[in-house]
Protein backbone atom coordinates (compact mmCIF):
# COMPACT_ATOMS: atom_id res chain seq x y z
CA UNK A 1 0.00 0.00 0.00
CA UNK A 2 3.11 2.47 0.16
CA UNK A 3 3.67 5.05 -2.21
CA UNK A 4 6.97 6.80 -3.23
CA UNK A 5 7.32 8.97 -5.98
CA UNK A 6 10.72 10.53 -7.43
CA UNK A 7 11.59 13.08 -10.36
CA UNK A 8 15.19 14.54 -10.45
CA UNK A 9 14.87 18.22 -12.57
CA UNK A 10 17.69 20.13 -13.88
CA UNK A 11 19.03 21.36 -10.26
CA UNK A 12 17.93 18.80 -7.82
CA UNK A 13 15.15 15.90 -7.25
CA UNK A 14 12.11 15.75 -5.64
CA UNK A 15 10.62 12.83 -3.33
CA UNK A 16 7.40 12.14 -2.51
CA UNK A 17 5.61 9.89 -0.01
CA UNK A 18 2.15 8.58 1.34
CA UNK A 19 1.88 9.01 4.90
CA UNK A 20 0.12 6.06 6.35
CA UNK A 21 1.12 3.47 8.33
CA UNK A 22 -1.08 0.66 7.76
CA UNK A 23 -1.34 -2.95 8.30
CA UNK A 24 -4.35 -5.20 5.98
CA UNK A 25 -7.32 -3.22 6.56
CA UNK A 26 -6.30 -1.27 9.30
CA UNK A 27 -4.65 1.95 9.31
CA UNK A 28 -2.37 3.06 12.48
CA UNK A 29 -0.90 6.06 11.55
CA UNK A 30 -1.60 8.98 8.50
CA UNK A 31 1.05 11.25 9.63
CA UNK A 32 4.34 8.91 8.70
CA UNK A 33 7.67 10.84 7.47
CA UNK A 34 8.60 7.82 4.88
CA UNK A 35 11.35 10.17 3.12
CA UNK A 36 14.77 9.75 5.61
CA UNK A 37 17.04 12.48 5.41
CA UNK A 38 20.82 10.70 4.90
CA UNK A 39 23.23 12.98 4.49
CA UNK A 40 23.14 17.39 4.28
CA UNK A 41 21.90 16.50 0.57
CA UNK A 42 20.30 13.18 0.20
CA UNK A 43 16.93 11.63 0.75
CA UNK A 44 15.71 8.43 0.82
CA UNK A 45 12.28 7.20 0.12
CA UNK A 46 11.06 4.31 1.01
CA UNK A 47 8.18 1.54 0.85
CA UNK A 48 7.72 -1.65 3.11
CA UNK A 49 6.55 -2.91 6.74
CA UNK A 50 7.13 -0.13 9.07
CA UNK A 51 9.85 -1.83 11.29
CA UNK A 52 12.06 -2.85 7.96
CA UNK A 53 11.36 0.92 6.64
CA UNK A 54 12.75 2.26 10.24
CA UNK A 55 15.13 -0.14 10.82
CA UNK A 56 16.94 -0.20 7.49
CA UNK A 57 16.80 4.13 7.08
CA UNK A 58 17.96 4.67 10.21
CA UNK A 59 20.83 1.67 9.72
CA UNK A 60 21.57 3.31 6.27
CA UNK A 61 22.12 7.14 7.89
CA UNK A 62 23.99 6.68 11.09
CA UNK A 63 26.48 4.24 8.84
CA UNK A 64 26.78 7.11 6.61
CA UNK A 65 27.42 9.84 9.54
CA UNK A 66 30.23 7.44 10.62
CA UNK A 67 31.75 6.85 7.51
CA UNK A 68 32.10 11.09 7.35
CA UNK A 69 33.14 11.01 10.91
CA UNK A 70 36.10 8.40 10.10
CA UNK A 71 37.45 10.20 6.92
CA UNK A 72 37.71 13.82 8.42
CA UNK A 73 34.09 14.59 7.15
CA UNK A 74 34.53 13.17 3.35
CA UNK A 75 31.04 12.98 2.43
CA UNK A 76 30.11 9.75 0.00
CA UNK A 77 28.62 10.70 -3.37
CA UNK A 78 24.60 10.02 -4.25
CA UNK A 79 25.95 7.16 -6.40
CA UNK A 80 28.37 6.06 -3.39
CA UNK A 81 25.16 5.77 -1.27
CA UNK A 82 23.15 3.86 -3.60
CA UNK A 83 25.63 1.52 -4.04
CA UNK A 84 26.08 1.05 -0.48
CA UNK A 85 22.42 0.45 0.12
CA UNK A 86 22.32 -1.86 -2.33
CA UNK A 87 24.78 -4.11 -1.03
CA UNK A 88 23.51 -4.24 2.26
CA UNK A 89 20.29 -5.35 0.56
CA UNK A 90 22.12 -7.87 -1.00
CA UNK A 91 24.09 -8.58 2.14
CA UNK A 92 20.93 -8.76 4.27
CA UNK A 93 18.55 -11.13 1.59
CA UNK A 94 20.86 -14.28 1.92
CA UNK A 95 20.35 -13.21 5.93
CA UNK A 96 17.17 -11.91 7.07
CA UNK A 97 15.62 -9.64 4.15
CA UNK A 98 14.29 -6.12 4.27
CA UNK A 99 11.04 -6.28 2.83
CA UNK A 100 12.19 -2.38 1.28
CA UNK A 101 12.21 -1.01 -1.94
CA UNK A 102 13.50 2.51 -2.18
CA UNK A 103 14.12 5.44 -4.47
CA UNK A 104 17.28 7.26 -3.11
CA UNK A 105 18.29 10.91 -4.23
CA UNK A 106 21.20 13.38 -3.90
CA UNK A 107 22.67 16.49 -5.14
CA UNK A 108 26.72 16.22 -5.11
CA UNK A 109 28.04 19.61 -4.10
CA UNK A 110 31.13 18.40 -5.94
CA UNK A 111 29.83 18.19 -9.44
CA UNK A 112 26.74 20.43 -8.66
CA UNK A 113 25.11 17.70 -10.32
CA UNK A 114 21.65 16.03 -8.88
CA UNK A 115 20.98 12.10 -9.52
CA UNK A 116 18.15 9.70 -8.48
CA UNK A 117 18.21 6.00 -7.95
CA UNK A 118 16.19 2.86 -7.90
CA UNK A 119 16.58 0.31 -5.19
CA UNK A 120 14.51 -2.95 -4.67
CA UNK A 121 14.17 -5.18 -2.05
CA UNK A 122 16.35 -8.11 -4.33
CA UNK A 123 19.17 -5.84 -4.44
CA UNK A 124 18.39 -4.11 -7.85
CA UNK A 125 20.01 -0.87 -8.59
CA UNK A 126 19.57 1.56 -11.46
CA UNK A 127 20.15 5.61 -11.75
CA UNK A 128 16.70 6.89 -13.16
CA UNK A 129 15.27 10.09 -14.04
CA UNK A 130 11.90 9.12 -12.51
CA UNK A 131 10.48 6.41 -10.77
CA UNK A 132 7.73 5.11 -8.08
CA UNK A 133 8.33 2.08 -5.84
CA UNK A 134 4.75 0.36 -3.72
CA UNK A 135 1.69 0.61 -5.99
CA UNK A 136 2.11 3.65 -7.36
CA UNK A 137 4.39 2.15 -10.17
CA UNK A 138 1.37 0.72 -11.40
CA UNK A 139 -0.61 4.16 -11.67
CA UNK A 140 1.77 7.04 -11.82
CA UNK A 141 5.20 5.82 -14.26
CA UNK A 142 2.70 6.42 -17.31
CA UNK A 143 1.82 9.84 -16.37
CA UNK A 144 5.63 10.77 -15.28
CA UNK A 145 6.70 8.74 -18.72
CA UNK A 146 4.46 11.08 -20.69
CA UNK A 147 5.26 14.74 -19.02
CA UNK A 148 8.68 14.28 -17.93
CA UNK A 149 11.27 15.83 -20.09
CA UNK A 150 15.25 16.52 -19.80
CA UNK A 151 15.90 20.17 -18.65
CA UNK A 152 12.92 20.68 -16.29
CA UNK A 153 13.13 23.25 -13.58
CA UNK A 154 11.68 22.61 -9.95
CA UNK A 155 8.12 24.37 -10.99
CA UNK A 156 7.89 21.39 -13.39
CA UNK A 157 8.94 18.34 -11.26
CA UNK A 158 6.75 19.32 -8.65
CA UNK A 159 3.32 20.02 -11.09
CA UNK A 160 4.51 16.07 -12.75
CA UNK A 161 4.76 14.91 -8.61
CA UNK A 162 1.34 16.39 -8.32
CA UNK A 163 -0.27 14.77 -11.65
CA UNK A 164 1.18 11.83 -10.45
CA UNK A 165 -0.62 11.64 -7.01
CA UNK A 166 -3.65 13.21 -8.42
CA UNK A 167 -3.86 9.86 -10.18
CA UNK A 168 -3.14 7.94 -7.93
CA UNK A 169 -5.32 9.33 -5.90
CA UNK A 170 -7.85 9.30 -8.66
CA UNK A 171 -7.84 5.28 -9.87
CA UNK A 172 -6.18 3.33 -6.36
CA UNK A 173 -8.76 1.33 -4.65
CA UNK A 174 -7.47 2.91 -1.06
CA UNK A 175 -7.78 6.10 -0.52
CA UNK A 176 -4.44 8.09 -0.03
CA UNK A 177 -5.13 11.60 1.16
CA UNK A 178 -1.19 12.74 3.43
CA UNK A 179 1.46 13.03 1.26
CA UNK A 180 4.61 14.50 2.38
CA UNK A 181 7.13 16.03 -0.59
CA UNK A 182 10.63 17.03 -0.23
CA UNK A 183 12.97 18.70 -2.72
CA UNK A 184 17.11 18.10 -2.53
CA UNK A 185 18.57 20.36 -4.47
CA UNK A 186 22.19 22.77 -3.62
CA UNK A 187 20.61 23.90 -0.46
CA UNK A 188 20.27 20.69 1.45
CA UNK A 189 17.27 18.77 1.99
CA UNK A 190 14.08 20.49 2.76
CA UNK A 191 10.56 19.70 3.29
CA UNK A 192 7.81 21.53 0.59
CA UNK A 193 4.58 19.83 1.40
CA UNK A 194 3.02 17.89 3.59
CA UNK A 195 -0.36 16.55 4.27
CA UNK A 196 0.05 15.96 8.01
CA UNK A 197 2.82 16.50 10.42
CA UNK A 198 4.89 13.95 11.52
CA UNK A 199 6.05 15.70 15.08
CA UNK A 200 1.92 15.76 15.75
CA UNK A 201 1.68 12.30 17.46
Amino acid sequence: MDTVIGVQYKDGVIIAADQANARSILIYQSNLDKIKQLTSHSAMGVSGPNCDLVQFTEYISKNLQLYELRHEGTKLSTKAQANFCRNELAVALRKGPYQVSALLGGFDQQTNKPSLYYLDYMGTLQKVPFGAQGYAQYFTLSTMDREYRDGLDETAALDIVGKAIHELQSRFLIQQNNFIIKVIDQNGVRVHSQGADPADT
